[in-house]
């Protein structure tokens, strides 16, 4: 081990090691939230705009922020989303263009209906009133469910509550700023059920997942230590093994 060659094998290691070392820590400080949300920050309202700007991401502990905002709703942008569950029974959300600046808007989902001729029901009657007169929206701010491919029966149909699907069938659209995620609202309107929306379950401030990784990247600093005293023992006893063949050659 006090060899050239296998003290070289060493700094090496001493250097991989260091490396898996500066990661585990990498890995822990991200690990262990250092500055986590109030608990129950997400049940008081805050303004919109304060909390986040069109076209940006969502941030995790943001989600379910309750928010509120006014605007006027866009007419013949009132759209149902089916596959919404209320309490676990299966319905159909309405949704509906929220113009919130001359050219800013976010996707609503305005309450629950239990079958579709009551979400178009509902959505007549918010046609109807949609006559430019601004609104006052409070709700849950919730991250876009990604598009999904509608069933070849129809094409029309919407399963999943995603503002980029809304977006392509929404009107006067040109130039226009959107909000990524959607706006819950709390209170329905036009006959339909408010929306099951309760408040986010409170976040560990521990990410046990990067925890684990850091672990990991320990138990390789450690492996590698392993590897260089593995490799120069079986260098040894194969020197031995020889010197011992040798010397037992010679006595012949």
């Amino acid at each position: 081990m006090l060899r050239g060659r296998w003290i070289g094998m060493l700094l090496l290691c001493l250097l991989v090691a260091g490396v898996f070392a500066w990661l585990g820590q990498w890995q822990l400080e991200r690990a262990i939230e250092t500055d986590p949300p109030d608990p129950g920050a997400t049940e008081q309202v805050q303004q919109l705009t304060d909390v986040l700007e069109p076209a940006q991401y969502l941030p995790e502990p943001l989600v379910g922020q309750r928010v509120e905002t006014s605007g006027a709703w866009v007419p013949e942008d009132f759209i149902v989303v089916s596959s919404r569950f209320n309490d676990d029974v299966e319905g159909y959300w309405v949704t509906g263009q929220l113009r919130v600046d001359e050219r800013t808007s976010i996707a609503v989902a305005i309450g629950w209906a239990p079958d579709r001729s009551t979400a178009d029901a509902a959505v007549e009657e918010l046609e109807a009133g949609a006559d430019g007169s601004p609104v006052d929206i409070t709700g849950r701010i919730i991250s876009d469910e990604g598009p999904k491919v509608p069933p070849h029966s129809d094409p029309a149909q919407l399963d999943r509550m995603s503002p980029a699907a809304l977006l392509s069938r929404w009107h006067d659209i040109d130039q226009l700023d959107v909000y990524r995620p959607y706006l819950a609202s709390t209170t329905a309107s036009a006959g339909l059920v408010d929306i099951s929306s309760p408040a986010p379950e409170e976040m560990s401030p521990v990410n046990w997942l990067n925890v684990f990784y850091a672990v990991e990247w320990a138990i390789f600093a450690g492996f590698a230590f392993y590897l260089w005293y593995r490799l120069a023992k079986d260098a040894w006893e194969r020197e031995v093994e020889e010197f011992e063949d040798a010397a037992a050659a010679e006595t012949v």
